[in-house]
């Protein structure tokens, strides 16, 4: 973890986002699928158990440069994803959004909104970011569509950049925020919350 990114709890009206930790296991695993993590480039949970998300995120939690949250509901306390701080950059202020999952029965609600809406806000408002990355796979366009709809700007692709565990040669797909593009997201996201 950065000394510039904190561990800190932010707080919306339909979740909260806490920092992980092994607490948030049981909780994880009553939702979580593996074939979500498919198309992620790092880190991914073995089993779907209340052991497997533990171990999962005590390898999160010893990742430098990183600070994950629990995706917490408000109401009843169950925490149904998670998404990262990654790749911080103190001396170029800006960090990355990323690693995020949301157990299905809450994908297309407002979750999501609100988590990038929690995160995007603390870095561009409270650590003073210019820019915040967004980055996924180039065949997950479920997660593009997202990222666009937020309002982030493509910047391009990195052609077979990273190897993923079965060996295929992923492609990513680039996107920012600027810190003079933030105001114009934050309505974006404040007006599909309302």
């Amino acid at each position: 973890m950065s000394s510039w990114v904190k561990p800190v709890t932010l707080v919306g009206r339909t979740i909260r986002l806490e920092p992980l930790c092994e607490a948030h296991a049981a909780s994880l695993a009553r939702h979580v699928e593996l074939d979500l993590f498919l198309l992620f480039a790092g880190l991914r949970p073995r089993e779907a158990s209340e052991r497997g998300l533990a171990d999962y995120i005590r390898g999160r939690l010893a990742l430098p440069m990183v600070q994950s949250f629990a995706m917490v509901l408000q109401e009843g306390g169950e925490a149904v994803g998670h998404s990262s701080f990654m790749d911080i950059q103190a001396e170029n202020s800006g960090l990355e959004i990323g690693s995020t999952w949301i157990a299905r029965p809450w994908q297309g609600t407002k979750v999501n909104p609100e988590a990038k809406l929690l995160m995007l806000a603390h870095a561009f408002d409270e650590l003073g970011c210019e820019r915040v990355m967004l980055k996924t796979d180039l065949r997950n366009l479920q997660s593009q569509r997202g990222i666009e709809k937020l309002g982030a700007v493509k910047e391009g692709v990195l052609r077979r950049n990273v190897r993923m565990v079965d060996g295929y040669m992923r492609s990513t797909v680039m996107y920012s925020i600027l810190r003079e593009e933030w105001p114009r997201v934050r309505q974006g996201l404040e007006a599909r919350l309302a």
